[in-house]
């Protein structure tokens, strides 16, 4: 399939942190003809101060931030879908806020994907990475609490024993239809 001759679509990839969703974004972005890859978390580091960060016991103004974190991101993902760009967005979208970043963005194609590694899997790699996402969260409730809450919106893949090439390939069978 000619990746070229096909119109411009959102991808929304979403999972645990520590599930590959920069790199399998990254990757995603890379193979395709035209695209961005939106990071929203660039979005809650702008915030120089006065930022409250999420963890377990987050307050309404940490929720408060997300929130405006999301909307910023559909905007600028709205912007670079109308200037024609696939644009790959990626962050957390956990529980009811994945179908809350989906109606931001309705009216556009918006694919989701989830990626959902096992949790001995998310806990390896949090352990072996360079940055660290679980600062104020526990690995194991966390992911228990995205499976059960998150609603089974797209194409929610076990990335366990995947790369992230074979992530990537993954999506353009399931969801794009073919290989580039």
């Amino acid at each position: 399939m000619d990746v070229n001759s096909l119109a411009n679509r959102i991808y929304l990839i979403t999972g645990v942190m520590a599930s590959g969703k920069s790199t399998v974004a990254q990757l995603l972005a890379e193979r395709l003809p035209r695209a961005v890859h939106l990071r929203g978390d660039v979005f809650r580091r702008m915030i120089v101060s006065g930022r409250e960060e999420m963890c377990q016991d987050a307050g309404e103004e940490a929720f408060r931030q997300l929130r405006l974190r999301y909307r910023i991101t559909a905007d600028a993902a709205r912007r670079y879908y109308e200037a024609g760009f696939d644009v790959v967005v990626q962050d957390n979208y956990y529980g009811p806020m994945l179908e809350a970043m989906t109606n931001l963005l309705e009216g556009l194609p918006v694919q989701v994907i989830v990626l959902c590694p096992s949790v001995e899997a998310v806990a390896e790699r949090e352990r072996t990475r360079g940055k660290k996402g679980y600062g104020g969260y526990d690995v194991a409730p966390l992911y228990e609490s995205f499976m059960r809450e998150t609603p089974r919106l797209g194409l929610w893949l076990d990335t366990t024993r995947m790369t992230p090439e074979e992530t990537v390939n993954r999506i353009f069978n399931d969801i794009i239809g073919g290989q580039p």
